[in-house]
């Protein structure tokens, strides 16, 4: 499996930065993720961390070295996090619990699958065309969509959701796939500091267009721009896709010297200690460790 991948993010006009990122793979599967943590709640910050963690995780537990059911394993996951945000507020007996939205990506095979709740977003592109866009857990637009069926009223504020993750009630996720991917496929997460300053023909032309080591950070500046003094946190990750196999020309991310039980991560593994025993095995995080080190210096070594 190859592929490139480049993410940035911005604290913006906030006062801290609570959205995260980040991605995770083995040697046939990738799990690409964003989450943005909602003001208003305690511990934002918290909440996005804690909800990537739980899907590096299942991650980790689950892909050997692929995933058997990958959109279950996404609604499941997400879920997961729910409950995890639910357990970290009722162990610290705090009067709200933190909250947030979550989108992931998981390319396996030569197919694109996806999952999200609130109103992070999933952008593909396929040329110079927008191929899929996830829907967002907002009510403006709900009432967008409901508008082409029955005539509404006032628009509603866009940051209104009426789902996420830690809220008292079961979150809504929504799946998609699988999609068939092609070689030069971009798909891109984002948090809501891009796309509510940044158009979607705009952010499609720019990906379509540029290396994605340079549309990412095009576009969070430009969001920066547009928003100004204002601007929320602004985050995005871009993953190109290049091919289910490996060869040796890529300049990417080449998975083909993993192991079957090989997995690597950008995202902290240990959930801390409010994290169940099912969830980690800290053995296993140990040898992952370990076997990736070691098929780095084999693929090292046969290069030499």
């Amino acid at each position: 499996m190859r592929f490139s991948v480049y993410q940035v993010s911005r604290k913006g006009g906030r006062e801290k930065n609570e959205d995260r990122m980040g991605y995770c793979y083995t040697r046939d599967a990738g799990l690409f993720a964003l989450a943005d943590g909602m003001g208003g709640h305690p511990e934002g910050e918290v909440a996005s961390q804690l909800a990537l963690q739980m899907l590096s995780a299942r991650f980790q537990r689950l892909a050997r070295p692929k995933l058997a059911e990958p959109l279950r394993f996404l609604h499941d996951a997400i879920v997961a996090g729910h409950h995890q945000l639910l357990r970290y507020a009722t162990e610290r007996a705090l009067v709200d619990t933190p909250r947030t939205t979550v989108v992931a990506c998981l390319l396996q095979g030569n197919a694109a699958y996806w999952a999200h709740c609130g109103d992070s977003r999933l952008y593909l592109v396929r040329g110079d065309k927008l191929v899929a866009r996830t829907r967002d857990h907002s009510y403006s637009e709900l009432q967008e969509t409901l508008a082409q069926v029955v005539p509404m009223g006032d628009r509603v504020n866009r940051n209104v959701l009426f789902t996420c993750l830690g809220s008292p009630g079961k979150p809504v996720v929504d799946t998609a796939g699988p999609l068939i991917v092609q070689p030069g496929d971009r798909v891109m997460l984002c948090s809501d500091g891009l796309w509510s300053s940044v158009a979607d023909n705009v952010i499609t032309d720019v990906l379509a267009h540029n290396p994605i080591s340079d549309a990412v950070p095009e576009l969070v500046e430009r969001a920066l721009r547009t928003a100004g003094d204002k601007s929320d946190n602004v985050t995005v990750l871009a993953v190109e896709w290049e091919a289910a196999e490996d060869d040796d020309g890529s300049a990417g991310v080449s998975t083909h010297a993993l192991g079957d039980e090989v997995f690597a991560s950008t995202i902290q593994a240990s959930l801390g200690a409010e994290a169940h025993a099912d969830e980690l095995d800290d053995a296993e995080i140990e040898r992952s460790i370990r076997e990736i080190n070691e098929a780095i210096q084999r693929s090292s070594a046969r290069k030499r």
